[in-house]
């Protein structure tokens, strides 16, 4: 039997949560490239849809921040913008995240400075998850 289909974070969600993020942290406003942007949004449904094995939730929220994260589609907060779309997909899908600040940041720089994998990333996301209490 299948796991069911998660609730995806949306392409207008993630938008406003960019836009949101420099307005309290600063930052150029804008899309570098749309296509990339759409591409991240992209990859968790497509390794839904064709990984095998069948990904958990946390691989396919390591699949929104790497995206974001490497394709680095927005003019400024790539990654802080990876990190709400990580962690908004694993509340969404009723996934427990409480990571401090000063403990996740670094997962997310190394991620987009190619020092986490993807996959180290979901490992590492595996690690500090569990069900809602």
């Amino acid at each position: 039997m299948s796991a069911s289909e998660p609730e995806w974070v949306a392409e207008t969600t993630l938008r406003l949560v960019h836009q949101r993020q420099l307005a309290e942290h600063g930052g150029m406003p804008g899309i570098r490239d749309e296509g990339l942007f759409l591409s991240a949004l992209a990859r968790p449904q497509q390794l839904w849809c064709y990984g095998d094995p069948p990904p958990d939730r946390c691989q396919l929220a390591a699949s929104y921040a790497h995206g974001l994260a490497k394709n680095h589609p927005f003019l400024d907060g790539n990654k802080r913008t990876a990190a709400i779309a990580c962690e908004l997909f694993l509340n969404l899908n009723g996934v427990f995240f409480s990571v401090g600040e000063e403990e996740k940041y670094p997962h997310y720089l190394a991620l987009a400075a190619g020092d986490h994998t993807e996959e180290s990333f979901a490992d590492w996301l595996r690690s500090v998850t569990g069900p809602p209490a």
